[in-house]
């Protein structure tokens, strides 16, 4: 296994995207813990079926909207397994809002999304670093979007976040070496998940129509890119689009 008895914080672990990494990371040995905010059953059904494979985790509850709870979260972790290895910052919040529609996003709204997207992942990985730099192994993932690379997603909050987190990971990669490397990764449309759910249907229309493979990004890639990065010795500061060939993200 590859990541034998490492130890893995995958954010948003209740939903589709978060769910199979982390089913991934538990099918390659690592102990998974599974955090939450309001979906609990979710996150139970995750960590059901990385046991009924034969791996091992718990649940932790966060809000990653909230600082005390992020160090509240990082301190569980701790006290459970002596370390942190590997934190996956997958949890994030989205609303359909056409661009166009500028007096729907509010400051509400905005700062709903970057305190969650961008926020959250920055002070996450701020109250890791000790443990990540500590381990010998330190690796972070962040997942963001195509949409923070070319201008469509589910509104213009989203975009910027996902654009700004893009940018942490690069910020994070040069902070935190060389004992911790930090990657992203940037999914397209991904059908199924919530987040496609609340993606106004003309953009999902025009994702899948110009995706050139044909199909647009998948859970299993993109589980195993992350599994990718989390074993890779000479990678960081690396953003890594997953769509199924969308021209706009192609840089």
């Amino acid at each position: 296994m590859k990541l034998n008895n490492r130890v893995a914080l995958v954010t948003g672990g209740s939903g589709s995207i978060g769910g199979a990494i982390a089913r991934r990371l538990g099918a390659e040995g690592a102990v998974v813990a599974v955090s939450y905010v309001g979906f609990r059953e979710g996150a139970e059904q995750t960590l059901s079926d990385i046991k009924a494979a034969g791996g091992r985790g718990d649940l932790v509850e966060l809000d990653q909207r909230d600082p005390d709870s992020i160090e509240n979260c990082i301190r569980v972790i701790s006290d459970r397994h002596g370390t942190l290895d590997i934190l996956i910052n997958n949890a994030a919040w989205n609303i359909g809002i056409p661009f166009p529609d500028l007096d729907a996003l509010t400051p509400e709204v905005w700062d709903r999304v970057l305190e969650t997207n961008l926020r959250g992942p920055f002070l996450l990985a701020r109250a890791a670093a000790s443990l990540l730099k500590s381990s010998g192994c330190g690796q972070i993932v962040n997942i963001s979007s195509a949409g923070g690379i070319s201008p469509g997603s589910s509104s213009i909050a989203y975009s910027s976040s996902k654009a700004g987190l893009n940018h942490l990971t690069r910020c994070l990669a040069v902070a935190m070496a060389p004992e911790v490397s930090v990657n992203c990764i940037a999914p397209g449309l991904v059908e199924g998940t919530r987040m496609a759910g609340n993606l106004p249907e003309r953009a999902a229309e025009g994702a899948r129509r110009q995706a050139v493979l044909g199909r647009v990004g998948q859970l299993e890639d993109i589980a195993q890119q992350v599994v990718t990065f989390c074993t890779a010795t000479s990678v960081t500061g690396q953003t890594i689009v997953i769509d199924g060939g969308m021209p706009g993200a192609m840089r």
